[in-house]
């Protein structure tokens, strides 16, 4: 589970950027949250649950979670598509199998290059870390 603070920044990040698909979502009017199902396409049975508060709650790091991985098919296409939207790349592929972001609440999501790394390729092979991951 992750706490996320804002559902559509949050939806737009790991759904339209990261290309992981909504599965279902539960509101609680009592208990004043929702709650959204993610997984990669073609594994549903590792979901990511985002829980929303309607009430605002400043999370810490901490408090949200530490970090989330994922295997990607093509670690340099699925980071510069992330870059062309915006997303930092905290941890960029420098050797062509592991790579970091952030969430719009700060959650570190690691790529991991499926199977055997790529290439070392340029612009990622010299480009520096940005913050932390």
């Amino acid at each position: 589970m992750v706490r996320v603070s804002d559902l559509n920044a949050s939806l737009d990040f790991y759904c339209n950027k990261l290309g992981l698909k909504e599965l279902r979502r539960y509101d609680n009017e009592s208990g004043r949250f929702t709650l959204v199902f993610l997984a990669a396409p073609g594994n549903l049975e590792a979901q990511v649950e985002l829980t929303y508060n309607w009430d605002p709650e400043n999370y810490s790091e901490g408090r949200n979670f530490g970090h989330l991985a994922y295997q990607v098919d093509d670690i340099y296409q699925i980071c510069q598509h992330l870059k062309d939207n915006g997303v930092v790349i905290n941890r960029p592929p420098r050797d062509g199998r592991m790579a970091f972001v952030r969430s719009p609440d700060n959650i570190s999501i690691e790529l991991l290059q499926k199977g055997e790394a790529l290439p070392a390729r340029e612009p990622w092979s010299s480009m520096e870390n940005c913050g932390h991951w």
